[in-house]
C-alpha cells in the first residue's frame, strides 16, 4: 500500500518546513538589465578630473604594454602572452580601487592589472618567459602568483579574506576570472563559501566573449553571468567593462560594501578581447572580422580620449606627453628582456620546503656533484682545444 493510498491520503498536502523559505530577499540582489555606464552620460560630470586622467594614462601604458609583450613572444624572448588588449578598462581599475594592504588575485590574462598595482613589469612577464617560480614575492606585493588554471584562485581569494577577517585585518580580495573561468567547479564553490561566510571579496568576471573559441552561448543559458550571483545570496552586477569610470566605480563600490562587513559581489564587465586568446591561437576560425571591427569604436582608450578631450581635459600635447611615457615604460621592457636571465640549478630546492627533507638535501648534493664534474670536464677540454691551438700557431709559424 502507498501512501497515496491510505485512508484520507486524498487531503492530505504535504507542508514544506519553515527552512524553505528564502534567506535573502532576492531583489535587491538582482543586475540592473543593462551594463552600467558612466561616460558619454551626465554621471560622467560629477567624476573627479583626476582620476580621469589617472585612468587614461593607465589605459595607454597598458595598451602600449600589451602591445610590447606580444612582440616579444614573436621575438622568441616569451613562451606566451595571453593579451588583454581591449580589456584594459577592466585592468586598471581593478588596480586602482584596491588599498595597499588589500590582495589581488589575477589570472593569467590579469598582468596588466599587476602592472598598475605597481609590480615591475618584467617581473610580471616572468612566469610566461618559462620560469618555474612566479617572479615577485607574492606577499610583498599583495599580489597572488598569475593563476594559468582556471579559477583555481578564486577560492584561494576567498580563503584568504576569511582568514583577514577572523584575524581582524581590515583586508579585502579582488579575485578576477575570465567568463570561461565561470564554467568551472571552483568558481561556484568560491561564490558559496564567500556568500556564506559573508567574506570581504570581490569576483570580476571579465566577460570578454571567448572562452578560447567557445562562445558564452554555449556555456550559459543565464540571463546574465552577474545573475549566477544571486543563487548563492550576493548582489551581482552589469557593468560596460570598456568605460573604465564605470568599472572603477562599481568595483569601488564592491570593495567598500565587502570591507564594511556587508559581503561578497560578483561584478560581471562586459568586454571584448581584441586579440586572440594567445599568440598561438587563431581567432579568425572562430569568429568574424566585421565582428572584431563593430567592438573598435567601443575601445576604452578611444572611449576615454573622447569624454577628456571633449570636457577640454585632454590636449594634443598632453596626449603625446602620456603616449612617451608609455613609449619608456616599452623600451625600458624590450632592453630587460633581451638580456638572458642568470638561472642557478640551486633554485630547484629552495622553494619546495621551509626546512629540507633528507632526500631533497642528497638530490642537491648529487646535483653539485655533477655540475662540478661537467665543470672540471670543460676545463680539462678547454686546456686540450688550447694546447691543440698553440701546436697549430706553431705549425703555421714554421
Amino acid at each position: 500500500m502507498t501512501v497515496q493510498e491510505l485512508p484520507g491520503a486524498a487531503g492530505y498536502r504535504p507542508v514544506p518546513p519553515p527552512a524553505w523559505k528564502p534567506l535573502t530577499d532576492p531583489a535587491p540582489l538582482l543586475p540592473d538589465p543593462e551594463p552600467y555606464r558612466v561616460l558619454g552620460t551626465d554621471a560622467v560630470a560629477g567624476v573627479d578630473p583626476r582620476l580621469l586622467s589617472r585612468l587614461y594614462a593607465e589605459l595607454v601604458r597598458g595598451r602600449r604594454y600589451n602591445a610590447q609583450a606580444t612582440a616579444l613572444t614573436k621575438q622568441g624572448r616569451l613562451a606566451v602572452y595571453p593579451s588583454s588588449t581591449g580589456q584594459e578598462a577592466c585592468q586598471v581599475a581593478a588596480a586602482l580601487v584596491l588599498e595597499e594592504r588589500d590582495w589581488l588575485f589575477p589570472s593569467y590574462r590579469d598582468t596588466l592589472a599587476a602592472v598598475a598595482r605597481g609590480l615591475d613589469p618584467v617581473d610580471a612577464l616572468t612566469l610566461l618567459r618559462g620560469d618555474r617560480h612566479t617572479g615577485y614575492d607574492p606577499r610583498e606585493h599583495r599580489i597572488a602568483p598569475l593563476c594559468t588554471p582556471l579559477a583555481t584562485q578564486l577560492p584561494h581569494a576567498v580563503g584568504l579574506a576569511h582568514a583577514a577577517r577572523l584575524k581582524g585585518d581590515d583586508v579585502v580580495a579582488l579575485a578576477m576570472v575570465g567568463d570561461g573561468g565561470t564554467s568551472e567547479g571552483d568558481f561556484h564553490e568560491a561564490l558559496n563559501f564567500a556568500a556564506v561566510w559573508r567574506a570581504p571579496v570581490v569576483f570580476l568576471v571579465q566577460n570578454n566573449g571567448f572562452a578560447i573559441s567557445v562562445p558564452l552561448a554555449k556555456q550559459t543559458a543565464a540571463p546574465s553571468l552577474a545573475h549566477k550571483a544571486v543563487g548563492y545570496g550576493m548582489p551581482g552586477r552589469l557593468v560596460d567593462g570598456n568605460d573604465a569610470v564605470a568599472v572603477h566605480e562599481v568595483l569601488a563600490g564592491a570593495v567598500a560594501r565587502a570591507r564594511s562587513g556587508g559581503g561578497p559581489t560578483l561584478v560581471e564587465a562586459v568586454t571584448y578581447r581584441m586579440d586572440a586568446h594567445t599568440n598561438a591561437d587563431d581567432a579568425t576560425r572562430y569568429r568574424s572580422e566585421d565582428e572584431v571591427v563593430s567592438w573598435r569604436d567601443h575601445d576604452p582608450v578611444l572611449l576615454m580620449e573622447r569624454e577628456l578631450t571633449g570636457r577640454g581635459l585632454l590636449d594634443e600635447a598632453a596626449a603625446g606627453a602620456v603616449r612617451q611615457e608609455a613609449e619608456r615604460m616599452a623600451a625600458a621592457l624590450r632592453e630587460r628582456m633581451n638580456a638572458d636571465p642568470v638561472l642557478d640549478p640551486a633554485d630547484l630546492f629552495t622553494h619546495v620546503f621551509a626546512r629540507r627533507t633528507g632526500p631533497l638535501r642528497e638530490q642537491e648534493e648529487r646535483l653539485r656533484a655533477e655540475l662540478e664534474a661537467e665543470s672540471e670536464q670543460r676545463g680539462a677540454q678547454g686546456q686540450r682545444d688550447g694546447r691543440k691551438q698553440d701546436e697549430r700557431d706553431a705549425e703555421g709559424g714554421r
